[in-house]
């Protein structure tokens, strides 16, 4: 097994791109190893407890699930992504949840299989979304000036809408000039934009339209 930092990834995954991310902040230097979660490779099934991606491999030792790994490498590199004191540490933490969350919202909206379904997620996306502006701050980020862990959560599912924007006006950020500024300062940032191929806008909308769900419909 390879030593030093090794990145098991999905070509798509948000939680790989999560790990990109804090890496990258970090400036560590890593290997990055792509599995095709359709097809996985038996070396793969032999590390993964739960058959899922991300894993970073610290020195041939495996670690899995994103906010474990991100905790990890929060613990042993600067620069700190979390907050110092512990009060603000649980309160951002919290809020990588609810990134979990949003991303699960999104799932349920590309996957949704009519268009009344279509719709009702996109109305649960749209009040998270409100929830995130009464949230925010001056920015550019979510602490302020500071790029943080909540950051490094949310910038992988603000970028699907990036795709979704191109396939209909949905109206995601309409009177939410917080969000809207805050996804740009994400979308903007080296580690958010190098944590993904450059194909991934393509590879995206290949992924929704062989679902056959109402939103494959938008694809061209």
């Amino acid at each position: 097994m390879s030593r030093g930092l090794v990145l098991v990834s999905h070509a798509l995954c948000p939680y790989v791109q999560r790990v990109a991310i804090v890496l990258a902040e970090k400036g560590l230097a890593f290997e990055r190893r792509v599995v095709d979660l359709s097809n996985k490779p038996d070396w793969f099934v032999a590390l993964s407890p739960l058959g899922k991606t991300p894993l970073l491999l610290v020195d041939g030792q495996v670690l899995f699930e994103s906010a474990v790994i991100c905790d990890y490498l929060d613990e042993v590199h600067a620069p700190r992504l979390h907050p110092e004191a512990a009060l603000e540490r649980a309160r951002h933490r919290g809020w990588v949840e609810f990134a979990s969350a949003l991303l699960a919202g999104i799932g349920a909206f590309y996957s949704a299989p009519d268009a009344g379904t279509l719709e009702s997620s996109r109305r649960a996306l749209r009040s998270r979304f409100e929830q995130l502006e009464a949230a925010l701050g001056a920015g550019p980020y979510f602490a302020g000036a500071r790029f943080s862990m909540v950051d490094a959560a949310f910038a992988p599912a603000l970028r699907y809408f990036e795709t979704f924007e191109a396939l209909g006006d949905w109206g995601w950020f309409d009177g939410l000039p917080r969000l809207g500024a805050w996804r740009v300062a994400l979308a903007e940032r080296a580690s958010v934009r190098d944590a993904v191929a450059p194909d991934y806008a393509l590879r995206l909308r290949g992924f929704v339209a062989r679902r056959g769900s109402a939103l494959a419909a938008y694809v061209a």
